[in-house]
């Protein structure tokens, strides 16, 4: 791939190198996923089986970061053939309303507890991914999450400090949690063997559901159902109309439904897509943020080489900038109540252009929603962080602001527990490739069921109460989400499939990896090592729903003399630690060897590839 004259050189000194082999490759956010992906491509299985089996062990070893109460989306392109958006974000239940909320007293949608439940669909997009496109039975391919799920894996630290930071309120207001996860009562230690027995039966009661059925379709299918409106869809409804805490500090039940399970939510849509510099990158829709990369990616085209690079301090100045008006944009437009001929203008060169002269000297202290002919932007609160106090439980947010050295996730100012998502990439010797973003129900999200083992997820925290917003809570309205896995084709031919966890900084540190990768000619793993950094000039997709003017998060390898000219330039920055920002995974098919590769993301020592 070549590279800009003007662009930083990229750097010898890896923590790791790109994996390179012809068989296969699998990486994501824990090497348990990734092997156990790899183990089903090494006994026959291909990328869809090795995915959705990888996938289910992130709920099992990373629970505090996803969950089968949760949603996914993912991006999917079989061997010749284009890219399909799986969109496995549940909508709002048919209770869940404006009116309602505000009839409990809330003025915003809780970040934790079942009200800010959308209907589970994580688990029925994977099953609907491994009959459309796998060849393994489920048993098979649930085998290596039942395993970890039975006999244990080693808990991480940051899954440690997640539950030492819920432990009071587990104890005093969620006991079926307490009791998963605070075993006699004690915390769990970094390395202490972990085990949830009763989600490994739950996944077991999906296989035998199908018993019965004379093929894997039928099997699949009848593991569907159960899921739905068997005794596994009972249990959900019966554990969200437990009265319970929420982050708001009060009690109430949650509103899901059997009818609202009874249905297929799970949406193959096609990608929308961008042009940028010889390559098409791939996106889910406007009903996720996906598109602000391609909004950034356009902007910055209008620009020359040397304001793309986000090694030097115009670079990460430009690109700040860029990502505030995508961002804005995002806030004011996106939706699934928005209008798609608005949506489509976001995306013209024009458009581009206008928004590109916007890009000053100095940082902007202004949220800069574009204007887009017969439309009206909606207008946000703009709330910062000392303008919120929090009296209730902490509430599952996202991450933006880790203290130094700590990684994901976090505990935000308020003391709020900061939750986070997973990702997982596959690609196998046929040339399928999947990209998996799997989040929501993380054990912090809403009190455990404890007949299934697992908690209901807290989506609809990204709608608001306000009719205006094309993000508004509607009954049976998807929300907007921050979920947003990439894929990467060129001359027609998709060669890799990316993404991380990140909340609002998913789009933000993958524009970091793709301007290195695509302008500067680095390889993937220099790509991912290099040092990250996002702006927290964003309003918050997750409770309690705050902007920083001019708030910058940078990682301090970045640079002394660079995070200096940011200040000058009026950057409100905040120096994390050398090792603290994203969690790029990646895999692909090189587009001119043939071969394949992989690379993962060293911090926290959690993050690999695997494949030969």
């Amino acid at each position: 791939m070549s590279s800009s004259a003007a662009f930083t050189p990229p750097p010898t000194d890896l923590t790791r190198p790109t994996l390179t082999g012809s068989f296969g490759m699998a990486a994501g956010t824990h090497w348990l996923a990734a092997a156990s992906a790899q183990s089903v491509l090494e006994r026959g299985g291909n990328a869809f089986d090795a995915a959705v089996a990888g996938a289910f062990v992130l709920h099992a070893v990373e629970p505090h970061l996803n969950g089968p109460g949760g949603d996914l989306v993912g991006i999917v392109a079989p061997a010749g053939a284009d890219p399909v958006v799986v969109n496995g974000q549940g909508p709002a239940p048919a209770g869940a309303s404006i009116a309602h909320l505000r009839a409990e007293g809330l003025a915003d949608v809780p970040g934790s507890g079942a009200l800010a439940a959308a209907v589970p669909a994580a688990v029925e997009a994977l099953l609907g991914l491994l009959e459309e496109h796998g060849s393994w039975e489920l048993g098979d391919v649930l085998a290596p999450a039942i395993h970890y799920l039975e006999d244990g894996h080693p808990a991480g630290v940051q899954l440690c400090r997640t539950i030492a930071t819920m432990r009071e309120h587990f104890t005093d207001h969620w006991p079926d949690s307490a009791a998963l996860w605070l075993a006699d009562g004690r915390v769990p230690e970094p390395g202490d063997v972990v085990r949830n027995p009763t989600y490994a039966a739950t996944l077991r009661a999906l296989v035998a559901a199908g018993t019965d059925e004379d093929s894997r379709g039928a099997r699949i299918r009848a593991a569907r159902t159960e899921w739905r409106s068997g005794r596994v869809g009972r249990a959900m409804v019966a554990g969200a109309a437990r009265p319970h805490r929420h982050s708001s500090g009060t009690d109430h039940a949650g509103v899901l439904a059997l009818a609202d399970l009874d249905a297929d939510h799970v949406r193959l849509e096609e990608p929308v897509t961008l042009e940028f510099r010889g390559t098409t990158v791939h996106k889910a829709g406007f009903g996720s943020q996906g598109p602000v990369l391609l909004q950034c990616l356009a902007i910055l085209d209008q620009l020359p080489d040397e304001r793309l690079d986000p090694s030097t301090a115009l670079g990460a100045h430009t690109v700040l900038e860029v990502l505030k008006l995508a961002l804005a944009d995002r806030d004011a437009y996106y939706g699934s109540g928005a209008d798609p001929a608005v949506l489509a203008h976001l995306l013209t060169p024009a458009y581009a252009a206008d928004r590109a002269a916007l890009v000053g000297a100095t940082a902007s202290l202004e949220h800069r929603p574009g204007l887009v002919p017969g439309a009206t932007p909606f207008a946000p609160p703009l709330r910062t962080p000392a303008d919120v106090v929090v009296t209730g439980p902490p509430g599952p947010g996202q991450p933006t602001r880790p203290a130094a050295g700590v990684g994901e996730p976090t505990v935000g100012r308020h003391g709020e527990t900061r939750g986070d998502t997973c990702h997982l990439d596959v690609v196998d010797a046929a040339g399928n490739l999947v990209a998996l973003t799997p989040s929501g129900g993380w054990l912090q999200s809403s009190p455990t069921i404890p007949e299934l083992g697992f908690c209901l997820g807290t989506r609809l925290q990204m709608t608001w109460l306000d009719e205006a917003s094309p993000s508004a809570l509607r009954p049976g309205a998807r929300p907007r989400t921050t979920l947003s896995p990439t894929v990467l084709s060129r001359d027609g031919r998709p060669f890799a499939a990316l993404g991380t966890p990140g909340g609002d900084q998913q789009d933000q540190w993958q524009l970091l990896y793709l301007l290195r990768l695509l302008v500067g000619g680095w390889s993937p793993q220099a790509a991912i090592d290099a040092p990250a950094f996002h702006t927290t000039a964003a309003v918050s997709s997750f409770w309690p729903r705050t902007w920083e003017p001019g708030g910058v998060v940078a990682e301090a390898r970045l640079g002394a003399a660079v995070l200096a000219e940011l200040r000058e330039r009026g950057h409100v920055l905040t120096v994390a630690g050398d090792w603290t920002l994203g969690r790029i995974s990646t895999v692909g098919r090189d587009p001119r060897s043939g071969w394949l590769f992989a690379a993962a993301n060293p911090r926290g020592a959690q993050g690999y590839a695997a494949g030969r």
